[in-house]
């Protein structure tokens, strides 16, 4: 992918949630927060892969499992369709801007090395 500027500043603020996110979670936890293990392990492989994204090492992949990774959060964490009320509200919002973020993940893959691949 021929990367100018504003590519660049989209795929570092793409990358920018899983690295501030990732890390904040393994700070609380380090300070003694009660994080379970499942959300430990889920932050590590977050700031790795916003890490490896923001680099640009192996931007297909990198950014595929990031989707991936994405799309599994919004699943498990914001199972907005067994809520009622303001709850229901907040948690489509957030499931919703995981898909949005799935979104560009994909979208940088398809367009990362090689030629544009079709889905």
């Amino acid at each position: 992918m021929r990367e100018g500027p504003g590519i660049l500043l989209a795929r570092l603020l793409m990358a920018s949630v899983f690295v501030v996110m990732g890390a904040y979670r393994l700070l609380m936890a380090a300070e003694g927060a009660a994080i379970r293990n499942s959300t430990l392990v889920f932050s590590a492989v977050e700031l790795v892969l916003g890490l490896l994204v923001a680099i640009g090492w192996k931007l297909r992949l990198t950014a595929s499992l990031a989707a991936l990774l994405m799309l599994a959060d919004a699943l498990l964490s914001h199972p907005f369709w067994t809520l009622q009320g303001t709850e229901h509200g907040a948690q489509l919002l957030h499931f919703m801007k995981n898909i949005n973020i799935v979104g560009g993940f994909l979208l940088l893959a398809l367009l990362a090395g090689g030629k544009p691949r079709r889905l």
